[in-house]
Formats: structure tokens, sequence, C-alpha cells
């Protein structure tokens, strides 16, 4: 064989053999990457967030730290002298994913409120709880039951807790916390994070987790590093625009492949043990975001990694609150250039008035103004908890469906995307409406990406409906 065509084979074989090294680090990597739990939205049942992640406290005894989040307005309330009460069971399950173990608890508890309407409250009541456990790996699945309407959630997730006897290097998995600015004087502190989502009225981020080992040859070394991601967060274009084009971020929607590294650490640990580490930050902006662990050995090879993934998103995320955060949506019922002046303004006081103003001086009748503006943000906030991902859920395609014309009547999945309609006719072209997956869902990309087909014909459809919120004829017709 002449030389040259040996050569050329062994690289080749040399190009081969580190394209599947690097994919198969790469995809090891992106296995220990948590982005929390989804909101996974239902209607009519409680809505119940997660976390939970394995320790060791000073003494090497095992123990699950699991945090719950439960929204007041998803739960039914019956009046007692007075009181709305709501009655919950609230489940822990801890099961050893080979078997031999299992912890656990349940309790009950009322929740009183003097809330007329309580079902409108979107706060979080949020559970903390400290379970015993030994040392390995669980799956953990925590349900609340309404007693009053008897429905169910539940809700899994994972975690793993080392053997402090074992001298292996161990990593545990991070936990972000948030903590809110000085309410009264007084810190609210740091509260474990459940979903991807971080709301941007928080004062402050805090990640912390455990490295553990108990033989140390020679020293380790704990590289932490804060990035922040390129995505898309612009709302969804009108119905009968141009197509994205596919190398546009829209189209591609978080770019993973290039990171902006806004803070990087190196820890050097000399001791045998459990070290716990702890990292804060000021709210960051609007965006997207990771932090990473890199545990090191002798040399430079990899012992363990973990990350943990988060979007900063409007101020009181999911819900909707504020003067700017009602501005934002109504891109979807004005001219773009009056949109721009809306937001333009610096002033809350004066945005929530140029906000009331529009309702008002369109639909004229100040209680339908009132039913249709609730009507609509109760959308946006719904589009927020089933279409949420890098962006706002108002924001995708999805979302302005959603917000726009409602819930379809029927959906058509397939491979490559699927079909809402708002017809029972399927060839009316007006009423149906077909979205692109533009990524499949993977360890790479883990979010849901829909891009709407448009087309110029859509633009009856569109204007007639923005018509009937205009008009508050939503009311009487969704369509």
């Amino acid at each position: 064989m002449p030389k040259s065509v040996w050569l050329a084979k062994l690289h080749a074989i040399w190009l081969m053999t580190g394209l599947i090294f690097f994919t198969s680090c790469s995809s090891v990597q992106q296995s220990n990457v948590e982005r929390g739990t989804q909101y996974r939205f239902q209607e009519g049942y409680p809505e119940l967030r997660i976390s939970a992640i394995g320790l060791l406290d000073d003494s090497d005894q095992a123990y699950i730290n699991i945090t719950s989040e439960i929204v007041y307005g998803s739960l039914i309330y019956k009046e007692n002298d007075d009181v709305q009460m709501a009655i919950i069971r609230y489940e822990i399950r801890a099961n050893q994913v080979d078997g031999t173990e299992s912890f656990g608890f349940q309790n009950e508890l009322q929740i009183d409120t003097d809330l007329k309407i309580p079902f409108l409250n979107q706060d979080v009541m949020t559970l903390q709880n400290d379970l015993e456990v030994v040392p390995g790996e669980y799956s953990i699945s925590i349900s609340v039951t309404d007693l009053i309407s008897g429905k169910t959630t539940i809700r899994e997730t994972n975690t793993m807790i080392p053997d402090p006897e074992n001298p292996e290097v161990n990593l545990t998995s991070i936990r972000l916390a948030t903590n809110k600015p000085f309410q009264q004087g007084e810190p609210a502190g740091f509260t474990p994070v459940t979903t991807y989502a971080v709301a941007s009225s928080v004062d402050s981020l805090k990640f912390d987790f455990q490295v553990t080992n108990n033989n140390l040859a020679e020293p380790l070394r704990v590289v932490s590093k804060l990035l922040s991601y390129e995505a898309d967060s612009s709302s969804a274009n009108p119905l009968h625009f141009n197509n994205y084009s596919p190398s546009s971020i829209q189209y591609l929607g978080l770019e993973y492949r290039s990171a902006e590294v806004l803070y990087e650490t190196t820890r050097v640990l000399q001791d045998p043990g459990s070290v716990t580490m702890e990292f804060y930050f000021p709210i960051p902006e609007r965006g997207n975001y990771r932090f990473e662990v890199n545990v090191l050995g002798s040399g430079e090879e990899e012992e363990k990694y973990r990350a943990r993934d988060f979007a900063v998103k409007s101020r009181n995320y999911p819900n909707i609150q504020s003067a700017r955060e009602m501005a934002a949506p109504l891109i979807y019922l004005m001219d773009r250039k009056d949109h721009e002046r809306l937001m333009a303004a610096t002033d809350p006081v004066v945005l929530k008035s140029e906000v009331d103003r529009f309702w008002l001086s369109n639909i004229g009748e100040p209680n339908t103004a009132k039913a249709v503006l609730s009507l609509y943000y109760d959308r946006v906030e719904k589009a927020n908890k089933l279409f949420g991902n890098y962006k706002e859920g108002w924001k995708t395609d999805m979302g302005m469906m959603y917000v726009l014309f409602g819930p379809p009547w029927y959906i058509e999945r397939r491979l490559d995307g699927m079909w809402w309609s708002y017809s029972y006719d399927r060839n009316d072209p007006e009423y149906n409406f077909y979205f692109e997956r533009t990524k499949i869902n993977t360890v790479y990309f883990p979010f849901d990406n829909f891009m709407l087909r448009r087309d110029v014909g859509y633009f009856n459809r569109q204007y007639q409906q923005v018509q009937l919120w205009l008009t508050g004829g939503i009311l009487q017709r969704n369509l």
C-alpha cells in the first residue's frame, strides 16, 4: 500500500475516533445537565413543581432535601366561617433505584385564606422537607391530592447520594436557589428553584453542590463556570409574515455551540471528605444561562461533570402582574410601531395608564373591557406554562396562537410537526394551522421547538380575530 494512501486512511481513522470520543463525552455531559421540572399545566389539577438534591451532612448522614411548590389558585376552596379553605394530601416517596430501600411519608394540610376569589391567586406555597436515607441512587415521587376535588398531581425526579466510605470521586447535582429583595427590612432567604425559569424580580442567585472523595492520592481541581447563551427572545411574528430562515436565531432557538464565559474560578481540594461549595451572583439580565462544574483529577482528565441550566425571564414569570408584563403581549393586538412607542415608556404608572387606555378606548364599556382584559392575560399566563422554553411561552408561535385563538379543537401529531384545527373541516385553509418541528427534543436541545408555517392567506383570519378582541366580541365567540 502506498505510504500516502496509508497515511490518509490512518488520518481518517484518527478523525473518526476523535469524533466518536467527542460525541460520547458530549453526550455524557449533556445527560448531566439539569433544568428543573416543567410546569406541565393541566386545567383543574393542583399545580405542583419540585426539586430534590441528595447530600451528606457534617456527620456523613445521607439525606434528600426536597422542595415542593403548590400554586394556591390551582386548588379548590370551600367557605368555612367566612374563610376560604382548601385541603390537600401531600406525599413523598423515595425509592432506591436498585429496589433495596424505600423512604417516605404523607401529611394532610389545610390552607385557609380570606381572599374572596382564591382561585385567582397565582402565588405558590413552598414546602421544604429533609428525608433521611442511606447512600444510593433514588427515584423520588411527590404527589398532591386536592381532597375537595379528588384530583391528584404526581411529579417525579431523581437524585444520588454518594457512599462516604467509597473512595471514588462524586459530585452531587447543583442546586439553584434565589433570594428576593428585602421585604420590610428583613431578608427573605434563599429558596430552591424548581423550574428552568427564574423570575427577574429576585435579588440574587445561589448555586451549591457537594464534592466527595475519600482517597485523595492527588489534589482535585474543581472548575466552576457561569455561561451565557445566545437565544431568541422575540415575540412571534404575525401569521401572514414570511417563514423564518433556517439560519435565523428564531429558527435555531438557542445556540449551544457558542457560549460566553461570564465567570470562572478553580478551587483545589487537598483533604479527603465531602466539601460543600456555594456561589453567589446578582440576578443577571434576561437570557439563558448555565452554571457548570468540572471536577478534574491528576493531569487534565475529567472525573465528574454537572451543570444547571436556567433562563431569567420576565419579572413575575409565569404570572402577569407588572405594567410592563401587561404591555408586552399587546404586540399581538397593536400595530408594531404603536407597540414600540408603548414599550418606550419608562414610568410604570404611565405605562399602566396607557395599557388601561388601550383596552378602554377600543372596547368602550368598562365592565366588558375588564372581562376581556382578564381573559387575555389568563391566556398569556397559561401560554407561559404550556409552551415556555428558552423564552416566555406567550412569545412562541404556539403561545401566540393560544392567546389569540384559544386551545385548538383538535390536534393531529406527526413526526415532523402537528396540525392545530379550529374547524371540523380539516381542509379549511383559514382554520387549520401547521407547526413544523425545527428540532427534536434531545439531550442536545432539550426543548420542544415548533414554528408556525406562515402564509399570506392568514392575513384576514388574524385581522378578524384581533377585531374580536378589540370590540369585546371574543366574549361571545372565540372565532
